[in-house]
């Protein structure tokens, strides 16, 4: 914990000689002043507040880049699926929806979810939840991964944030190769033209 410390210098001159020490003084005037420095940023620059880091439970389902959610939070139900599955098909409950709301996804920035709910689209609810469907597979089980690496896959996508477009300026070789090209085609769409003697 960083202490700040903030004395009034000028009334410790009616304490010279005497066993009462600076820090004595000061809390005696009251202008001591302890707690802890704010620290706005971390290690990419970013605001803490923007950044939040939690501990992640050893039960948790890792989604990338740090977020996780806890499986009580993910909800996956199985239907009949219109898919690949010979004579099973129509008959056994393959296909798998997985829901999970974005407000249980934990150590995820804000900016983040933004992005999040824009990628998501359609699989966005009105009431919040992200709904993954997926049928490919003959199995349960394989649909069920198939719906987690989705969510995974949309998830870290979210959590990156885009690169900035830095503004460049055309390099001097590149001014005269356009001049240079430029030229060439007004010379050549000169020859094309017919003149009459």
């Amino acid at each position: 914990m960083k202490v700040r410390f903030r004395i009034q210098w000028g009334f410790l001159n009616h304490f010279e000689g005497s066993s009462v020490s600076a820090f004595g003084v000061g809390c005696l005037m009251g202008r001591i002043t302890m707690g802890e420095s704010p620290d706005h940023s971390n290690e990419n620059g970013a605001s803490s507040e923007d950044a939040p880091k939690l501990v992640r439970p050893d039960s948790a389902i890792e989604l990338g880049r740090g977020i996780w959610v806890m499986p009580g939070d993910v909800e996956v139900r199985y239907s009949r699926s219109s898919g690949p599955g010979g004579q099973s098909v129509n008959k056994v409950n393959t296909k798998a929806d997985l829901r999970v709301s974005v407000e249980a996804l934990q150590n995820i920035t804000d900016a983040a979810v933004r992005r999040l709910k824009r990628l998501a689209g359609q699989k966005l609810t009105q009431d919040g939840e992200i709904l993954i469907q997926a049928e490919t597979h003959r199995s349960q089980r394989d649909n069920r991964e198939a719906c987690f690496e989705r969510l995974r896959d949309l998830v870290t996508r979210a959590a990156t944030p885009p690169k900035r477009r830095k503004k460049t300026r055309p390099s001097r070789a590149a001014k005269e190769k356009r001049l240079k090209e430029k030229k060439e085609r007004g010379e050549k769409k000169q020859r094309r033209q017919w003149r009459r003697e």
